[in-house]
Formats: C-alpha cells, sequence, structure tokens
C-alpha cells in the first residue's frame, strides 16, 4: 500500500510539473474525492515551485483549496444521496442499527461544525469526513463554509512549509505517513470496539 501510494505521489508531481495549476487542481481534487494522493507531498511541492517563481505562492493556496473543496463536495453529496439511504436500508446487515444513525445524527448536530474544521486538519480523515458530514445531514452551507476554512488552514501551512524548505519540499512526508498510521491505528480500533459491544449487547437479548 505505501508503495502504491510513493508511485501516486510521483505521478502526482510529475504532472503538476507538466501542467502547472491544472495538475495542481486536478490532484487535490481527486484527493478530497478519497483518491489516495498525499497533499502533504502535493501542497509542499506547491510551495516549492512558488519560492522558484514558477508558481504564485497566492495561487497555489486558492487553487489546492478550491480543488479541496470540489472533491469534498462530490463526497459530501454521495453522503446525502447515497450513503445514508444504504445506511438505513443496509445497516443492520453490518451491525448499524436505528438507534447507531440517530446517535450519529445528534453528534454531528452537535459538533458538525467542528467536524467539518478540524477533520480537514487531520491526514487520514481529511476526505472521508465528508461522506460521514453529509450522511449525517449537516446542511450544506455549514458544510460549505467550515471545510472550505479547514482546507485553507492546512493548505497554506503547507504551502508555507514548502516554500520555506525549497528544495528539501520532500522532507516532511515520513512524519505525517506516520501520523496517517496512528490514524488508520485507531480507525481501525474504533470499528473493532464497535463490533466487540453490538455482539456482546446481541448476546444479552
Amino acid at each position: 500500500m505505501i508503495h502504491l501510494i510513493e508511485k501516486i505521489a510521483t505521478w502526482a508531481v510529475e504532472l503538476i510539473a507538466k501542467t502547472g495549476y491544472t495538475g495542481l487542481f486536478v490532484t487535490m481534487a481527486l484527493e478530497s474525492a478519497a483518491i489516495p494522493i498525499p497533499s502533504e507531498v502535493v501542497v509542499p511541492f506547491g510551495g516549492f515551485l512558488a519560492s522558484e517563481g514558477r508558481f504564485n505562492f497566492a495561487w497555489v493556496v486558492l487553487v489546492v483549496t478550491l480543488a479541496n473543496l470540489t472533491g469534498s463536495m462530490l463526497l459530501y453529496f454521495a453522503g446525502v444521496f447515497g450513503g445514508r439511504p444504504l445506511l438505513e436500508r443496509y445497516g443492520k446487515y453490518v451491525l448499524i442499527h436505528r438507534a447507531d444513525i440517530e446517535k450519529m445524527d445528534f453528534w454531528l448536530q452537535k459538533y458538525g461544525k467542528r467536524v467539518a474544521f478540524f477533520s480537514r486538519l487531520l491526514p487520514g480523515m481529511r476526505t472521508f469526513s465528508s461522506i460521514v458530514i453529509g450522511a449525517g445531514g449537516i446542511k450544506f452551507p455549514i458544510f460549505f463554509w467550515y471545510t472550505l476554512i479547514g482546507s485553507l488552514v492546512w493548505n497554506l501551512l503547507w504551502a508555507y512549509a514548502g516554500y520555506l524548505a525549497g528544495a528539501n519540499w520532500n522532507q516532511f512526508q515520513p512524519y505525517v505517513r506516520k501520523f496517517d498510521f496512528l490514524i488508520i491505528f485507531l480507525i481501525a480500533a474504533g470499528i473493532i470496539y464497535f463490533v466487540w459491544r453490538h455482539i456482546k449487547k446481541n448476546r444479552h437479548i
């Protein structure tokens, strides 16, 4: 899996080097649509190209942020029109019952703004959170603005890091990849706990 992501990252960098802002937009839109293109590679590379004078720094941040928003909207509406009906109809077959859906709705209605914003700052969660937000019934304006702001913060930081690092723009990836593994581990642990709790609960019914 790591080897595959590295190949995709190399393809993304080559595409940006050849096509400029178009490649930057395409790769980051795909990243936010759940294609495993690491933004911690693409955005710093854009910042590096800005430091070389090939890109304009402000345009880099604007393009990748709009690309993030575009890809995220695709997943949001997939959650609204696809994820929610699937959960309600077939969720019981994967131990997701109506009570669980109602809890998700309550939690997202209460903390939806924070989820939309902070999930954009977490590697491993920043893409798939959009489909959960859509399935959870969060209103589109809330999703739109908080996703936009969160994406802007993320991209500004990474683009500036690449700008400052210059030719060493790719030095951050190993550290972020470790954090990715931590996030994946926590998600897996959460799924295991969820399944265990439901199996235990069903045994007592």
